[in-house]
């Protein structure tokens, strides 16, 4: 069973920046997907970023020029670097992988909360 351990969430003010970390205890060098997802009250959980086995990278429009996400091989995690964090970004992020397409893993959260 893969184990995926977000940290790095936290309260900011608006303009700030967080980095989150997901930490994977399968190695992620031959992982298919891995990425970001969030998920406000009352909203679906939604795309934030993801990268492919490629190098592609999708991101969500709303965090396009904000948000970088990355990876380091050698300590098996995934980044997410937010900057200009606005309180539209409030919500719990969770961190996915999957090394055959469909067979999804996922965090258990870290929440983000931006306000003043």
């Amino acid at each position: 069973q893969v184990q995926l351990v977000e940290s790095g969430g936290g309260l900011v003010q608006p303009g700030g920046s967080l980095r989150l970390s997901c930490a994977s205890s399968r190695t992620i060098f031959s992982v298919n997907t891995m990425g970001w997802y969030r998920q406000a009250p009352g909203k679906r959980r939604e795309l934030v970023a993801v990268l492919d086995r490629s190098g592609t990278i999708k991101y969500a429009h709303s965090v396009i020029g904000r948000f970088t996400i990355s990876r380091d091989n050698a300590k098996n995690t995934v980044y997410l670097r937010m900057n200009s964090l606005k309180p539209e970004d409030t919500a719990v992020y969770y961190c996915t992988a999957a090394w055959d397409p469909g067979n999804d893993y996922w965090g258990q959260g870290t929440q983000v909360t931006v306000s003043s």
